[in-house]
């Protein structure tokens, strides 16, 4: 196989024993080799920049810098970069966001190998790559009203225990349009109360703790 054929591959993940597992999968392929491995989404551009791999494999949640933020600056700079999302969290706002910032890819951490293989493949070569169930998530998603960036802020800090009171200290606003803001969040989540969007919060990836 001529040298100019082979896939190569960034491995973007924080924890190390999932880099090396991953590293061996893709390793005994003959058509794709790691290039190179960032534990954060900051390393993860700097590796980009000089690598400029052909695909980029990126966990969501990090240190310093998280894969969401990470794609989208990637993607600023390269608009070639082909990235897939490989995650333990399968939220509906957690693909969305990953999808929207410019992956091409989500693949949950628990994937067979093969699939792993096929995502890389099947992206590489210019197409997306989404799993029927992720898809589903989607499409569920797109259906969903749309929280502000306010109400996001607000709901954030609901999941965190905080009262109206704090809320308002910590975002600059006023008890009743924290209020208000956590009315809105409830009818549009269809939640009966704080402690179930909460619940909902953390299920859909909107709020983690």
């Amino acid at each position: 196989m001529s040298q100019t054929a082979v896939i190569r591959i960034l491995i973007v993940d924080d924890h190390a024993i999932v880099q090396q597992g991953l590293e061996a999968i893709i390793n005994e392929e003959e058509d794709m080799t790691v290039i190179g491995r960032a534990k954060d989404g900051i390393e993860a551009i700097q590796l980009f920049r000089q690598a400029q791999p052909d695909v980029t494999l990126m966990d969501l949640r990090m240190p310093q810098m998280g894969g969401v933020e990470a794609i989208t600056a990637i993607c600023a700079e390269f608009n070639t970069a082909r990235i897939i999302v490989l995650t333990t969290y399968d939220g509906d706002e957690d693909i969305y966001r990953g999808l929207r910032a410019g992956s091409k890819g989500y693949l949950l951490k628990d994937c067979k190998p093969n699939e792993l293989r096929t995502a890389i493949r099947t992206v590489h070569d210019g197409q997306q790559y989404i799993p029927p169930h992720v898809g589903a998530k989607l499409a569920q998603r797109m259906t969903n009203p749309e929280l502000t960036d306010r109400e996001l802020e607000v709901l954030r800090l609901v999941a965190q225990g905080m009262n109206n009171l704090e809320i308002g200290a910590a975002l600059s606003i006023t008890e009743s349009t924290v209020k208000s803001n956590i009315n809105r969040i409830l009818s549009k989540l269809g939640a009966k109360d704080r402690t179930q969007a909460t619940i909902i919060a953390l299920k859909r990836g909107i709020a983690s703790l």
